[in-house]
């Protein structure tokens, strides 16, 4: 079977700075103390993904899911080794990423969409379907900027998800907005997965990964610690212990749908 997404050896560094001013910089080098401190988001981290698997990435805050995410989709590039993909790669890395704040949403929905690769003529024939399932109302035509994070949401992700595409990637896209439209996002991720798109899904929400993914990768301080079956991944971060009493949002939402 085809690799849609090739990850071989990548490595992504970020540098941390101690101190904000020259001041403080000048302050801490007389001291002999340390200005900054270099770390690797992301790890020699190796894997594929065959074309039609739906894979949950798991791990801690921290872990360097988002830079992962990045990295694949090609927001970033890793400073060692090789990040490949095939197709076209749509989705929803953060709530109101692409947006122009001072623009309407129907402005954003035509901004989004071309930066997401739909032609003029493709975003005019899904226009309707967009705006419906974006829940925008009158909001509309309202500037972005007054927006809540919920509304980005929506019309973040009702762009993404009518995007005809080969691979589709999401960073806790279900996590936010309210609940009839978290059960909407998730019936149309389960039509984008039975159609055989490749799915990339970042989530701490085991309900949500059992639901939706075949294949769980654990991240930890940046490593690839795990790559396997769901029930075992969920297992490996020990996020089937839960505490008594306690619930995960979204194991709900299987059973409303």
């Amino acid at each position: 079977m085809t690799n849609f997404i090739e990850v071989n050896h990548a490595t992504k560094s970020f540098t941390m700075q101690y101190h904000r001013s020259l001041k403080q910089i000048a302050l801490a080098k007389a001291k002999g103390l340390p200005t900054h401190d270099e770390f690797n988001a992301v790890d020699d981290v190796s894997f594929t993904v065959a074309q039609g698997e739906s894979i949950g990435l798991m791990g801690l805050n921290g872990s360097g899911k988002s830079t992962l995410l990045k990295l694949i989709s090609g927001v970033m590039r890793p400073d060692s080794g090789t990040v490949l993909t095939r197709g076209r790669i749509a989705g929803l890395i953060a709530t109101g990423a692409g947006f122009d704040m001072q623009l309407t949403g129907r402005e954003n929905l035509w901004l989004n969409a071309a930066i997401l690769g739909m032609t003029r003529a493709e975003t005019q024939r899904k226009f309707d379907e967009i705006v419906e399932f974006a829940e925008l109302g009158k909001f509309l035509d309202t500037a972005v900027t007054y927006y809540s994070s919920g509304m980005k949401a929506r019309l973040g992700f009702a762009v993404a998800i009518h995007v005809d595409s080969d691979i589709f990637i999401a960073d806790e896209a279900l996590a936010v907005g309210d609940r009839p439209f978290k059960r909407k996002c998730k019936i149309k991720m389960d039509e984008i997965r039975d159609s055989g798109t490749t799915i990339f899904y970042v989530s701490h929400a085991p309900g949500a990964v059992r639901q939706l993914c075949t294949r769980v990768l654990v991240l930890d301080k940046g490593r690839l610690t795990f790559d396997g079956g769901v029930n075992e991944g969920i297992h490996f971060l020990k996020y089937d212990d839960e505490e008594p009493g306690e619930v995960d949002a979204d194991d709900g939402l299987g059973a409303d749908i």
